[in-house]
C-alpha cells in the first residue's frame, strides 16, 4: 500500500544521520519500550471503549512503533520490516494447516490443540508448554493464559459447574485459614481463590482483567459520588452515611 510505504519513508526521514530527528535519533530499542508498552494499554482502552476512531488512531500509533523498531534493527544490520512479515507470513501458514495444509479440524478447540502441538515442536528447547509467556505479563491475564494451555492437552473441567464448586472449595479453605489467622496460609489461599475465579470467568469466556476493571471504574465512580456529596465533611463521616450515598449512587445508576 502506497499509504505504508510513506510512513516507511518517513520515518527513513527522522532517523536520517544527517538531517533526521534529534529526538528520534537518540531512541534505541530499550527507550521506546515502556511508550510501546502504553500504546498497547491505549489500543485495549479503545476497544473496551467501543471507539473505532479512537482505535483507528491508537492502531496507527502502535504501527509506528513497529515500524520504529525495525528501522533501527536494520540500520544495526539485523533485519528489517520485510523480514519480520516474511517470518509472521511463514508462521501463520505454518500453525494453520487445516487452512493451508491437508489437517482437518472442526472446532477452534481443535485449533488451539493443534497450534500447541505445532508450537511445542518449534519450541523443542521449551521443558513445557506452559513456558514462553512474558515474565511481566498482568497475574490475571497471565493465569488465564496458562489455564488455557493447560487446557489444550486434555487438563481442564469438564464444564462451568465443575470450575464453580472448585471456587467454593477454595474458598471455604481460605475461610478456614482467616479463623486461624495463618497469614502465610491465607496468602495461599486467597491466591488458590483468585486462580479458581479466574478459571470460572475463562469457561465463561469473561476476560477477568477486564471484568476487574470494570468493577474498579464503577468503585471510583460511586466513591466519587460520595466526596462530591459529603464535601469537606467526607473525613468527619461514618461508614452508615457513606454506605447509604453509596446505595443511592447505585441506585441512580441502575434507575
Amino acid at each position: 500500500m502506497k499509504e505504508f510505504e510513506e510512513l516507511l519513508k518517513i520515518i527513513t526521514v527522522l532517523l536520517d544521520p544527517k538531517n533526521g530527528c534529534p529526538w528520534d535519533l537518540k531512541q534505541t530499542p530499550e527507550t521506546l519500550r515502556p511508550h510501546m508498552i502504553e500504546e498497547v494499554y491505549e489500543i485495549s482502552e479503545a476497544i473496551e471503549l467501543n471507539d473505532a476512531e479512537l482505535l483507528k488512531e491508537e492502531l496507527g500509533d502502535l504501527l509506528l512503533h513497529i515500524v520504529f523498531q525495525c528501522k533501527i534493527a536494520e540500520q544495526d544490520e539485523q533485519f528489517s520490516i520485510k523480514d519480520v512479515i516474511a517470518k509472521i507470513n511463514e508462521k501463520m501458514k505454518r500453525r494453520h494447516p487445516h487452512i493451508f495444509g491437508d489437517i482437518s479440524v472442526k472446532t477452534a478447540e481443535e485449533v488451539e490443540h493443534n497450534w500447541e502441538k505445532i508450537k511445542r515442536k518449534e519450541k523443542a528447547h521449551r521443558n513445557s508448554i506452559l513456558e514462553g509467556l512474558p515474565k511481566s505479563l498482568p497475574a490475571l491475564i497471565k493465569a488465564r493464559r496458562i489455564q488455557s494451555k493447560a487446557a489444550t492437552v486434555g487438563f481442564d473441567w469438564e464444564n462451568v459447574t465443575d470450575t464453580f464448586a472448585k471456587l467454593k472449595e477454595e474458598l471455604l479453605e481460605f475461610e478456614h485459614e482467616l479463623q486461624k489467622n495463618d497469614a502465610k496460609k491465607m496468602k495461599e489461599e486467597i491466591g488458590d481463590l483468585i486462580f479458581a475465579l479466574v478459571n470460572v470467568a475463562r469457561k465463561l469466556d469473561i476476560d477477568p482483567e477486564f471484568a476487574l476493571e470494570l468493577t474498579t471504574k464503577k468503585f471510583m465512580r460511586r466513591f466519587g459520588y460520595i466526596e462530591k456529596t459529603l464535601k469537606e465533611n467526607l473525613f468527619s463521616s461514618n461508614l452508615t452515611e457513606m454506605e447509604n450515598l453509596w446505595q443511592k449512587a447505585k441506585d441512580e445508576e441502575d434507575g
